[in-house]
């Protein structure tokens, strides 16, 4: 009877009990576009995801491809290159996949050839403009986070007459029935005492109607509301209802922070900045303005008679009529000219 001892794994071998590779199933799939990973971890708990004939019960379950995957019986294509799509939203569209009360919704409008792709956050139904639209569930996610930094900015039209204390409040940050909001930036003209103006606002966090309750709270009511920009990417000329797609370089560089993390430097190695929640120092070593010149220096250079002559070349300036002796008028002069009489 020999005795057997185990021989340690050797380079280039696994043990049996070597941990599982793979991904974890929530994010795979939201990087495949079907969900952000809380939206992909509701739906493996309603039993909805499915590996072949096995129901997937946990969202730590860990696979490499998602070969064999299903969600409520669809099956799941490769993820694609990341992208990012710009959307002129119109009112009138609400921002789902499917509404109970059979609104139109966003992605009923998109183009037949769009893959499925998700909203970087949510515009109401009567709110117009940018909206971003991805395919990678987790950089949808990745873009709403206020730690991100990016800023939402808004115009709007407002009815009402505003409370400048309440103004002053807003631009700090308060509560508001138990809800804590950052410090925003707006723009609006105080002196104007009409009930209907336009004004402009920026926000960090996108809560459920902020800026609607943020107005509100100051006395003014939201009549229409456009999304101009959102971060580096802004809605400029587009036109209601296009859509544009992003370069995969911009998409590289204005989210460098988040392609990083996936080996993906931003193209020629520069790095967005990431915009700080401070505002911005005055700019130093600007260039000083042109001295003024001056007005009554100039005209007294342009009536002084002596510079008029200094400036004359000397050929014009000997064809000149002499001016009269000094100390005698030229009526003077005149009348010691002789006449000629008139007898002969």
């Amino acid at each position: 009877m020999t005795d057997e001892t185990q021989k340690p794994a050797t380079a280039g071998t696994e043990p049996q009990d070597a941990p599982a590779k793979g991904e974890r199933i929530a994010k795979m799939l939201a990087r495949a576009g079907v969900g952000s990973r809380r939206a992909v971890e509701r739906m493996i708990e309603a039993g909805m995801v499915k590996q072949g004939d096995r129901v997937i019960d946990t969202p730590a379950t860990l696979i490499t491809s998602v070969e064999g995957i299903t969600v409520d019986g669809q099956k799941v294509n490769p993820p694609e290159p990341t992208k990012i799509w710009l959307y002129h939203k119109p009112a009138g569209r609400v921002t789902t996949y499917f509404d109970p009360d059979g609104r139109p919704t966003v992605f009923e409008a998109l183009p037949a050839n769009m893959p499925r792709v998700l909203s970087v956050g949510r515009l109401d139904l009567n709110t117009e403009g940018l909206l971003l639209l991805t395919n990678d569930g987790e950089l949808s996610r990745w873009l709403e986070l206020p730690s991100t930094g990016w800023l939402r900015t808004y115009k709007v039209r407002c009815h009402g007459y505003f409370d400048r204390d309440r103004l002053a409040e807003i631009r700090r940050g308060l509560t508001i029935d138990d809800v804590k909001y950052r410090g925003v930036k707006i723009d609006i003209n105080e002196s104007r005492e009409k009930s209907n103006l336009w004004l402009t606002i920026a926000i960090r966090e996108g809560k459920n109607r902020e800026v609607r309750k943020l107005l509100e709270y100051i006395g003014l009511q939201v009549t229409r509301l456009i999304r101009l920009s959102y971060g580096p990417f802004e809605l400029k000329e587009m036109a209601r209802g296009t859509i544009l797609e992003v370069p995969t370089k911009d998409t590289h560089l204005h989210c460098a922070e988040y392609f990083k993390d996936k080996g993906i430097e931003a193209p020629g190695g520069v790095t967005a900045e990431k915009p700080s929640s401070r505002p911005a120092k005055e700019r130093q070593g600007w260039a000083k303005a042109k001295p003024k010149t001056n007005n009554r220096r100039a005209n007294k250079k342009r009536t002084d008679p002596k510079r008029f002559e200094e400036d004359l070349p000397k050929k014009v300036r000997g064809n000149r009529p002499s001016t009269p002796p000094r100390g005698k008028s030229p009526a003077t002069a005149r009348a010691k000219t002789p006449r000629p009489s008139g007898k002969k």
